[in-house]
């Protein structure tokens, strides 16, 4: 199952509907680990070297941080980016469809959008 870290912004209430759905997902927030104010390159660099997907509504600084890494050939685990106009329902499925039915190398060096295709 894919690893997951929820960057500080992100949706309490998705995060708790897919633990409800999946309650031994492996999920961490950011500010459960000391990261709650830490620049998006640290979090991208954290999240690599714990093999960790990024969940992030920041569609901005996020998503361009993450392409400057693999633009870099720096190791970039990937980034589901959650636009706010995403509905909580959608989000949730697709993050449960991706731990539950992900592989690792559809994600390496990917940004993908909720609503996944």
């Amino acid at each position: 199952m894919l690893r997951f870290l929820a960057d500080h912004n992100f949706s309490e209430i998705i995060i708790a509907q897919v633990l409800a759905a999946l309650p031994d997902l492996d999920l961490v927030r950011a500010r459960d680990i000391g990261m709650a104010q830490t620049p998006d390159s640290d979090i991208l660099e954290w999240a690599a070297n714990s093999g960790r997907i990024v969940l992030t509504h920041d569609i901005k600084t996020m998503v361009s941080e993450a392409w400057a890494r693999v633009a870099a050939g720096l190791p970039m685990p990937g980034v589901l980016a959650v636009t706010l106009a995403t509905p909580y329902h959608i989000a949730r499925n697709d993050i449960i469809q991706s731990a539950l039915y992900g592989l690792e190398r559809d994600w390496t060096n990917q940004v993908k959008y909720s609503p996944l295709p």
